[in-house]
């Protein structure tokens, strides 16, 4: 591809400018724009922020927002915001949380809340001065960033711990300058990355500076948090007694039922390929809280992926347990997630959500987040060990499959009523929607 084919210079301009850039690649460019004008906030100021949330922002991108009613945590009910596009998460976290609400809820525990980061560096001169060399080091570095720290510090937070790694082992001359964070409330990515960024120039220039460590050179290669917090960790649980599944489904006992929930489970530790789809079901409850209070989902995902191959095998993120009569059923997730700082504070969903919740600490929307995937988890499972995953998601699909064929209201009504006791699938729709638009009665 030839340079006159690159496009330059697009973040420099205007925004009508970029849409009409954009347009110009549409076979109608002016429908193009007025598509992307319909989603714009009728408050200009409000549109002015959701622009400066990205870059080169041409319009919002609308996502549905729903609740999870009746979500028993710790003994305290929650609405819970949940912000997805499938149809079937909240309905599966709604039902699971209403029937474990008779069960005594969900339990949630938050094991530890420490976060960390690295400087990593190549360096070839003596690492044993280094490390003798340390504690000097350690308490010069923390003072550098005394400014940053200090008001983290007043809520209780800040820096918990330092320490040199040696990572030579792994890659010639690679070392980490490894630090532990505690951010209260806010996720803390950019407090994180200010306080690494300090300490690698105060290690560069405490070596490089010195003539103690025979000369060599050491090399920032980055200074950046990790998005893996194995002690930003919660716990959350649900148990019962096995007879409390009693009418569960029609077709299994209340034993039988424990003894196939039990096995999916085990299965899901044992096969990668059913771990990955597993452990979505989880990320369908814990993403959608965190879009829904601002937080950044994907980070809170590559860590729970990361946590779940910690062993060198990548498994279930659950774990089930039936003895002397009790179902016990948990989920051990690190998540890091914040209630203060950036779109928690910006976004004005999210704010509606924080204080929704009741204006929860980051610990507190932790073991929330936590409770919903482990909602939504049990409900996959429960389906997935009974009916089938498709009776379920395919008749909260169905309204979409509707919408997709075009169907009026007074159609939509009647394809809901048939559906109630009809197998929904995209040509059956089609076919339901064919024959009452023929005058022929489906219903024979």
């Amino acid at each position: 591809m030839s340079d006159k084919n690159i496009l330059k210079g697009f973040s420099k301009l205007s925004k009508e400018e970029k849409l009409s850039v954009i347009a110009s690649r549409f076979t109608v460019p002016e429908e193009a724009v007025s598509l992307l004008r319909s989603f714009w906030h009728r408050d200009a100021d409000m549109q002015k922020m959701f622009d400066e949330f990205s870059e080169n922002t041409l319009t919002n991108y609308y996502f549905p927002f729903g609740i999870a009613p009746n979500v028993m945590i710790n003994g305290r009910i929650y609405m819970v915001p949940m912000v997805i596009e499938e149809s079937s998460v909240i309905a599966a976290a709604a039902n699971s949380a209403k029937f474990w609400s008779g069960l005594g809820g969900f339990k949630s525990e938050i094991i530890s809340t420490i976060k960390n980061g690295q400087v990593h560096f190549i360096w070839n001169g003596n690492y044993a001065k280094l490390q003798a060399a340390f504690p000097v080091l350690r308490e010069q570095l923390l003072r550098r960033t005394a400014s940053i720290t200090a008001n983290m510090e007043r809520r209780g937070g800040g820096v918990t711990g330092m320490e040199l790694v040696d990572m030579t082992s792994s890659l010639d001359g690679y070392y980490q300058l490894s630090v532990k964070f505690d951010t209260r409330d806010s996720m803390g990515a950019n407090f994180i990355n200010s306080c690494l960024e300090e300490y690698a120039a105060g290690l560069r220039q405490f070596v490089n500076e010195s003539d103690e460590f025979g000369g060599e050179p050491l090399q920032i290669i980055m200074a950046i948090l990790s998005n893996f917090t194995p002690e930003c960790v919660v716990r959350t649980w649900v148990e019962c007694d096995v007879k409390d599944f009693a009418g569960i489904d029609e077709m299994l006992s209340a034993e039988e039922f424990a003894w196939k929930f039990e096995k999916a489970v085990q299965i899901a530790s044992a096969d990668v390929y059913r771990a990955a789809t597993h452990n979505k079901g989880i990320f369908n409850g814990v993403d959608a809280v965190a879009l829904s209070t601002g937080n950044d989902f994907r980070a809170i995902e590559a860590c729970g992926h990361a946590w779940a191959a910690r062993d060198g095998k990548y498994r279930s993120l659950t774990e089930v347990s039936i003895q002397n009569g009790r179902f016990h059923y948990s989920l051990t997730l690190p998540i890091a997630i914040g209630t203060v700082g950036g779109l928690t504070s910006l976004h004005p969903m999210a704010r509606f959500s924080l204080e929704l919740l009741g204006n929860p600490g980051a610990p507190e929307l932790m073991q929330i987040a936590s409770s919903i995937g482990l909602a939504n988890n049990f409900g996959a499972v429960k389906s997935l060990t009974t009916k089938g995953i498709q009776v379920g998601h395919m008749k909260m699909h169905l309204l979409n499959i509707l919408n997709m064929l075009m169907a009026d209201e007074q159609e939509k009504l009647r394809a809901v009523e048939y559906f109630k006791h009809h197998k929904v699938s995209h040509n059956a729709v089609a076919a339901f929607l064919a024959s009452i638009r023929n005058g022929v009665s489906p219903y024979n």
